[in-house]
């Protein structure tokens, strides 16, 4: 799924978790802003550096625009293309891999002495990228580094059809938490 998908779901994912603690009197709430960035994470980790390579080696020569493997051409070619797409797939590997997050996630509970709930942003990413993706393009690791399997017959979050349901689901569901705070504030306002 695409990077702002992402974002949005672990945003509502989130708010909705935090409608529940609330509505069980619960005052402790989950950071969204926190949520979303771990809901991101594994592409931005994936990403990014790889991309500032790319962009260099485009504005300072040695790499040309029309050399750039098309997508389609990335994975599993990846490793004999360029370094900044080698660089790419192994930093997905290790985001998007169920084994690093519970790693990360079980160090930094004993770092502090309690879950930090917000890093599910980072497990919904793997979860929600297993079936979005297909073997051609960034197939999901997910038990990397201990197996290379990877889920084989996901569909290819950039079709057309796929976008449009995606985010027509993510308006709906936004909509929904909008009513919900609506209709909560509501009876608020009429208890006091």
């Amino acid at each position: 799924m695409d990077i702002f998908a992402h974002g949005l779901w672990a945003g509502a994912a989130f708010k909705a978790a935090n409608n529940k603690l609330q509505k069980s009197g619960n005052l402790k709430k989950l950071s969204i802003k926190w949520g979303i960035f771990w809901g991101t994470f594994p592409d931005l980790f994936a990403f990014i550096i790889p991309l500032i390579m790319v962009a260099w080696g485009i504005f300072f020569g040695g790499i040309k625009i029309q050399d750039l493997p098309r997508p389609s051409a990335i994975e599993p070619a990846a490793h004999d293309t360029f370094p900044a797409f080698r660089l790419a797939n192994l930093l997905y590997n290790i985001g998007h891999s169920l084994i690093v997050f519970f790693l990360v996630f079980a160090v930094v509970w004993l770092i502090r002495k309690r879950p930090a709930w917000e890093l599910g942003g980072w497990i919904f990413h793997v979860l929600i990228d297993i079936p979005t993706h297909s073997y051609k393009f960034y197939p999901t690791p997910l038990l990397w580094p201990v197996s290379q399997w990877k889920f084989l017959y996901g569909f290819s979050w950039a079709e057309p059809w796929f976008i449009i349901v995606n985010y027509s689901a993510i308006v709906a569901v936004y909509l929904y938490l909008w009513r919900l705070r609506k209709k909560t504030i509501k009876k608020l306002i009429s208890n006091n």
